[in-house]
């Protein structure tokens, strides 16, 4: 397929791209634009220092395997609050996040940053979309991310495919986490997001959840995190399909294979709610 870049010299304000968001409530197509967008992005130290607290990375030099996310966080929300974009950004919901690590994340200042939605598809609840996110540093492709949308009441033709909700096996403790009633606004703080499911109660409850939820991809860097020992440093691929949301304030356990080249993951909270299941394999 051939795709319409636009280079850009720097993302929109923030600010810009959330009163864009606020003000599409419909949809009004149903195909995705040939549009993506490019960007060089640097590295902000300080940030990035923010994050491993946050998230519990050790600095060991290298950018942690999920923070190109957070990078590229702003070119993506502008991506999908394009006037030609489709779909309105509030009410999306994150299915699935598969990050690939081609090679190491080490001693990097910035990246250029590729961003394009495509692959959409018929889904039982509406329809989905992959948002793709690539980085480079100059010498080649680096960094990929998939992140798979649903878009909840969008009618497609096509049968839509069989969800793998399945339970998990059940795997051994690797560790467990208390998720904060401010976690929300903290990770919101650091990566951008200011989503009001995470926010708050009183905001949550606009849209259905009785109390704030924590970001999916704060309790995928979580994991990534308690599990950097399972992992190399690049070659790899980790992704998670988020389950039940993770509601605030809850403590969750991570289990997870043993260290090995391949393994599986899920993340538990009380009462038997799956939050989060999860593998990792290399490239």
């Amino acid at each position: 397929m051939s795709r319409n870049w636009h280079d850009l010299q720097s993302p929109a304000t923030r600010a810009s791209l959330y009163l864009r968001a606020v003000s599409k409530r419909g949809i009004s197509a149903d195909r995705l634009p040939d549009d993506g967008l490019r960007c060089f992005i640097p590295v902000q130290p300080g940030n990035l220092a923010a994050y491993r607290r946050l998230c519990h990375f050790t600095d060991d030099g290298r950018l942690p395997g999920t923070y190109p996310h957070i990078m590229a966080f702003t070119l993506q929300l502008q991506l999908m609050t394009a006037p030609g974009f489709p779909f309105p950004l509030l009410g999306l919901v994150h299915l699935h996040n598969r990050i690939e690590v081609l090679r190491p994340l080490g001693g990097i200042e910035g990246l250029r940053f590729a961003v394009y939605a495509h692959n959409l598809q018929p889904h039982a609840k509406g329809g989905t979309f992959d948002l793709v996110t690539e980085a480079d540093d100059g010498i080649g492709l680096l960094w990929r991310e998939t992140s798979r949308m649903l878009v909840r009441g969008l009618k497609l033709e096509g049968e839509a495919g069989e969800p793998a909700d399945g339970e998990p096996e059940p795997l051994p403790e690797a560790t467990r986490w208390y998720a904060d009633s401010d976690i929300g606004r903290r990770y919101a703080t650091v990566c951008g997001d200011y989503n009001p499911i995470h926010l708050s109660a009183a905001s949550a409850r606009l849209f259905g959840f009785p109390t704030a939820i924590a970001h999916g991809m704060w309790s995928k860097a979580m994991a990534l995190a308690a599990l950097r020992g399972h992992l190399p440093h690049s070659g790899y691929a980790f992704e998670v399909d988020f389950r039940k949301p993770v509601r605030l304030p809850s403590e969750v356990v991570l289990s997870a294979s043993e260290q090995g080249p391949m393994g599986a993951l899920r993340l538990d909270g009380h009462a038997g709610v799956l939050h989060m299941v999860g593998r990792w394999a290399p490239l």
